[in-house]
């Protein structure tokens, strides 16, 4: 059951993330719906985090919930300030919007699960998320970003959430 769970999450956020493009497949999101894309993403991460943190008890699934929270806000904080510097104004869009609308049916089914039967569904879902994210990141987001600190800031943000992937995955093989 958690498998199909995981499996169908990570391709509805795949398809969520590529629908928008795929009605349109010559037009590329502009940078302004990819800081809001990216910044959406990053705080769906973050308050995950803060739900595992509030919900689990495990050791090695707090600190890693910790370092989500942490890594994802930092991330986001330099987005604000790049747009801000920029003058951009994140814009809403349907991918970001279908984003939140999934990350808060994985938020309530999340609220359901206790003990090591959340620790398990959080961490996968993290390695489901941040699979999603990252090619997403690498396939759409960089190579449509126009504005050369944007690209850069996205880049980096692949780096580390690639480090994130990792560390899910490792977490996941742990809890089994």
């Amino acid at each position: 059951m958690m498998l199909k769970t995981i499996l169908w999450f990570g391709a509805a956020t795949a398809l969520i993330i590529s629908a928008p493009l795929s009605a349109h497949e010559a037009a590329k999101p502009d940078d302004a719906q990819i800081a809001h894309v990216a910044y959406t993403a990053g705080q769906i991460d973050v308050d995950a985090g803060k739900q595992a943190l509030a919900r689990s008890h495990n050791p090695a699934v707090r600190s890693f919930a910790e370092a989500m929270v942490r890594d994802h806000a930092a991330v986001n904080d330099k987005a604000l300030a790049l747009v801000a510097r920029l003058g951009v104004t994140p814009q809403a869009n349907a991918t970001s919007s279908a984003l939140s609308a999934q990350a808060a049916q994985k938020h309530a089914e999340l609220a359901g699960l206790d003990g090591a039967a959340f620790d398990r569904a959080y961490v996968a879902n993290e390695v489901a998320y941040h699979r999603t994210v990252n090619d997403a990141l690498r396939d759409l987001l960089i190579p449509s970003a126009t504005n050369g600190e944007l690209k850069a800031l996205l880049e980096t943000g692949l780096t580390l959430f690639s480090e994130h992937q990792a560390h899910a995955e490792h977490l996941a093989a742990s809890l089994k």
